[in-house]
């Protein structure tokens, strides 16, 4: 590994034309998860995968979903078909919280469209029918998962995409509570941050560029600065922002015009800002609209939970953790560790220990990080690691409760 060296990593906000579709997405999934159990529908047997398109002032969502009977209907001729009027109802609550009431995507007037259907019984089968063959369920996709770890940060993130996240957090939150000239700026924003790093760990900050929508036209990028810098020195505070730092503050001057109605967005096209901003590999798969039997989702919030605790256990100062699956088979086809050279145990002697430790299929896993609940939305926006597990049990893969149990499996 290099020891002298700069990495940059970058975040968007809830607003940005994305993460709209993101949160849309999402609530689409905790929508039918809620749903479920108010139907007396078991949870396990949700599915849904959703996908959103975001314009000027039009929605659509478009997918394939297994129903409780809250969320159908009656057609003419008396047979069952998905009711929109739940759906466009959660997407129109998620623009409105996001903060979009401008003439070009306003959370009461965009059109929505709801274009689901029931789910393919070709693809149902990998899961369904692998239970009944193997006494668990199989697989929702084939697919390669990763995890990743390190010590750069209290929470075990790379610094460059905690620093990006957190600026764009504390602008959030100081715009929706009307905090001074803050309370004029608009919803959709890109942060990114530049760390240098001295002898293999983060030192100070060398660059950060920040664009952010505003509602005040007379503003110039020097007054924009004047607003955020605040916020972006209390993000950074625990990490120096070195004398010769570069500033980029809405370099292209006006932004206006913002969110969906200057850019379209799109489920899942963010994911690196989702998982770890470039600093580890990504399997390619989005997590926002999918229930947890696709272990796009499951699985990589699997392997994060496994680097995050070998890394807590004291296994090693930085892991990365892959994990591999066919559709329709229950254990996973291989798991690879790489501690970079940080390990005090061996590679080989983690990958044993993880399979003593925790179930990895897909079951397994929504049983372990107890997964079946409507705790997504929240993921949509700064990240799906790195924060703070709820007590509604909301990012249980940030826990740390498997140290334990992997130290004693390294003995065994």
């Amino acid at each position: 590994m290099r020891s002298n060296y700069l990495f940059t990593s970058e975040s968007v906000a809830e607003g940005h034309p994305d993460k709209v579709c993101d949160r849309i997405s999402d609530e689409i999934v905790d929508l039918v998860y809620r749903e479920a159990v108010k139907s007396k529908v078991d949870p396990w047997s949700v599915r849904i995968a959703c996908e959103t398109l975001a314009t000027t002032n039009r929605v659509v969502i478009a997918g394939e979903v297994r129903l409780p009977p809250s969320l159908l209907k009656k057609d003419k001729d008396g047979n069952d078909v998905i009711n929109p009027s739940k759906f466009k109802s959660a997407a129109r609550k998620a623009i409105r919280d996001i903060g979009y009431e401008q003439d070009g995507f306003h959370w009461k007037t965009a059109k929505i469209d709801v274009l689901l259907h029931s789910q393919s019984a070709d693809i149902a089968q990998g899961v369904d029918n692998a239970a009944d063959r193997q006494g668990d369920e199989g697989a929702g996709d084939q697919g390669i998962m990763f995890g990743y770890a390190c010590r750069e940060t209290a929470e075990l993130m790379p610094a460059p995409l905690y620093y990006s996240h957190r600026i764009l957090q504390l602008l959030a939150e100081a715009r929706k509570k009307g905090v001074g000239d803050a309370g004029k700026l608009g919803p959709d924003a890109k942060s990114q941050v530049t760390v240098r790093y001295v002898d293999g760990k983060p030192a100070d900050v060398a660059s950060i560029v920040l664009s952010t929508q505003h509602l005040d036209e007379s503003w110039d990028s020097k007054k924009v600065r004047e607003v955020v810098e605040p916020y972006i020195r209390e993000a950074l505070h625990d990490i120096a922002i070195a004398d010769d730092c570069v500033w980029y503050i809405n370099p292209t001057g006006k932004f206006v015009i913002g969110g969906p109605d200057g850019d379209a967005g799109l489920t899942g096209r963010k994911i690196i800002v989702d998982t770890y901003g470039g600093a580890a590999p990504h399997g390619g798969g989005a997590f926002s609209g999918k229930d947890t039997t696709k272990v796009d989702r499951s699985a990589a919030y699997a392997a994060r939970y496994l680097a995050k605790n070998v890394v807590a256990a004291g296994l090693a100062d930085r892991c990365t953790i892959q994990i591999s699956y066919a559709i329709g088979v229950a254990q996973p086809l291989s798991i690879y560790v790489d501690l970079h050279g940080t390990g005090k145990v061996s590679e080989d002697e983690v990958e044993a220990a993880i399979r003593k430790a925790m179930d990895l299929s897909p079951s397994g896993i929504r049983r372990h990080l107890d997964l079946n609940k409507p705790i997504y939305a929240k993921t949509s926006a700064y990240g799906h690691f790195g924060r703070k597990a709820g007590r509604d049990g909301s990012f249980s893969w940030e826990r740390l409760d498997l140290v334990k149990a992997l130290k004693e499996a390294l003995k065994n």
